[in-house]
């Protein structure tokens, strides 16, 4: 079985639900503090062991391509203003890894996003990360997580699942099947956002994928469905079906969604609390904006 060298991160939404801030800066450049939500995903893939990142944009995303280029106005202002620390920091991102950038130049799904990647890929296994979900982990990365299930395996596709609240189903794509040991579920059919109160079950597909080679024929027989888009969730159900099969995984980690307005805000607090130099006085400054507002609303 072929190792998982190369993971596909899909970045051509147009993130409206982020307007006015996604006008004119891509949206996954909003940053959870100081570091852009594309970084933060990026490094997980690397820090899983992948080699090489396949970043699938739209138009007006130059800028996620330049935050990973080199800077030279900035490092030579840095290093003669002997700010060594913010250099190394800068040259960290621009060498973190040498991203391959391919165009999806219509909005058809993120079927069809991760199909725009099949040259770069070859006939090799893939991971798919997507940016709007977030998972923060004190161990083995989410996505690695995953891939070490497909090695395992016997070229099973492996996806992340989360139970999610009664009534929510309907927001995801879901699996129906067999919980299994060790958080596990064996995907006997998967259904995309389906209407409420028809879901086969509460387990939802949350953002991070590790393909087998089967997928890439799977994918381009696949036709337009939900929205008129050719989406992943059905390829999965054709390979859970009948091909080599699909295993859903819970995984060990928090995973916030920051494609959403209260996920972004949570993302940004978990991440501040994570870090030392902010620690202490996120927690000081939590406490004085839930007195303030406490008090204002009982007056």
């Amino acid at each position: 079985m072929l190792r998982v060298r190369k993971a596909i991160i899909p970045a051509a939404g147009l993130g409206t639900r982020f307007l006015p801030a996604t006008k004119a800066v891509p949206k996954e450049m909003l940053p959870i503090v100081d570091v852009p939500t594309i970084q933060l995903v990026i490094e997980e893939a690397l820090d899983a062991g992948i080699e090489e990142i396949i970043l699938v944009t739209g138009r007006g995303k130059a800028a996620i391509e330049d935050h990973f280029d080199v800077s030279f106005e900035l490092e030579r202002t840095l290093r003669e203003r002997g700010k060594r620390d913010l250099l190394e920091l800068v040259e960290r991102i621009s060498d973190m890894t040498r991203l391959t950038v391919l165009r999806q130049k219509a909005p058809m799904g993120l079927g069809h996003a991760v199909l725009v990647a099949r040259q770069a890929c070859g006939d090799e296994p893939v991971a798919v990360l997507l940016g709007d979900d977030l998972f923060f982990s004190k161990g083995r990365p989410a996505i690695g997580q995953l891939i070490d299930a497909y090695h395992e395996g016997r070229g099973e596709a492996a996806i992340a699942l989360l139970e999610v609240p009664a009534g929510e189903e309907h927001k995801y794509g879901i699996a129906k099947g067999a919980a299994l040991a060790g958080g596990r579920f064996r995907c006997d059919d998967l259904v995309e956002k389906p209407a409420p109160g028809t879901a086969p079950s509460r387990m939802a597909i949350v953002g991070r994928y590790v393909l087998p080679p089967a997928i890439w024929p799977i994918l381009e027989a696949t036709s337009p469905g939900r929205g008129g888009e050719i989406q992943l969730t059905d390829a999965l159900r054709t390979l859970a079906v009948e091909g080599a099969g699909v295993l859903g995984m819970t995984l060990h980690a928090t995973r916030h969604d920051a494609g959403d307005k209260l996920g972004f805000l949570g993302a940004t607090l978990d991440f501040a609390l994570s870090r030392p130099d902010l620690h202490d006085g996120v927690l000081d400054l939590m406490k004085q904006l839930l007195a303030a507002h406490t008090a204002s609303r009982a007056a």
